[in-house]
């Protein structure tokens, strides 16, 4: 098993754009640190339905006051005045930029990047997938693969397969690799998503706005 970058290409390019915004860093570090009630104000809020910061403190108080909350809906609101495509792209693009911080802060010392955006996972004798997993942890011996979405409506038998077959070829070269969903909305709505799947998931591991921060400790 090993990790190869993504052939670059026009939709490679333009998403790398986005997610190089500082914007999209300035949330990812945010929602770190965020509890579940914030991150389902920042989904909210993203969803682009209302602009009126007034108007989500009198709909969310229990969030405000409060300064980090006020940091997440300021950042939101940027991403919800962006135009429909281009809020869309962001979404995904934080998403995958929180996942990306809180697996980097269980690792310890300042040694190489281990964390990594947009990369394959190549096995021997197995035609590679076209489409790169999100974030993987390249670790010998640990290694974990994830695919990362703004809602349980993404979920698909694509994205399932492509996981759990990571993980069965993995196994048959004798390489342990954990595979995992990361879902920025919630539990209830994630799992009435998969329970309408045929695509095997039994050992694919469910990450939703409830158990985000769990990304950051390590495992067990």
């Amino acid at each position: 098993m090993r990790f190869q970058d993504a052939s670059p290409d026009a939709r490679s390019v333009v998403y790398a754009g986005i997610q190089a915004d500082p914007l999209v860093g300035r949330l990812a570090a945010l929602l770190a640190a965020a509890s579940p009630a914030q991150c389902v104000l920042a989904r909210a809020v993203m969803n682009g339905q209302r602009t009126d910061p007034a108007t989500w403190r009198a709909m969310v108080p229990g969030c405000f006051p409060n300064e980090h909350s006020e940091a997440i809906l300021a950042a939101s609101l940027e991403v919800a005045e962006r135009g429909e495509q281009v809020r869309s792209q962001f979404r995904g693009a934080v998403v995958e930029a929180v996942t990306q911080v809180l697996l980097q802060s269980r690792m310890a010392g300042p040694g190489p990047a281990v964390v990594r955006r947009e990369r394959r996972i190549l096995f021997d004798g197995v035609r590679a997938e076209i489409h790169p997993y999100d974030v993987t942890v390249e670790v010998s011996g640990a290694a974990e693969a994830y695919d990362c979405k703004w809602g349980a409506r993404g979920i698909n038998a694509d994205v399932l397969h492509q996981l759990d077959d990571a993980r069965t070829h993995a196994l048959e070269e004798e390489e342990p690799l954990s595979v995992a969903l990361v879902v920025f909305d919630s539990a209830l709505a994630a799992e009435v998503r998969l329970d309408r799947q045929t695509a095997p998931h039994e050992l694919t591991r469910l990450v939703t706005i409830e158990t985000l921060q769990a990304l950051g400790a390590r495992p067990s």
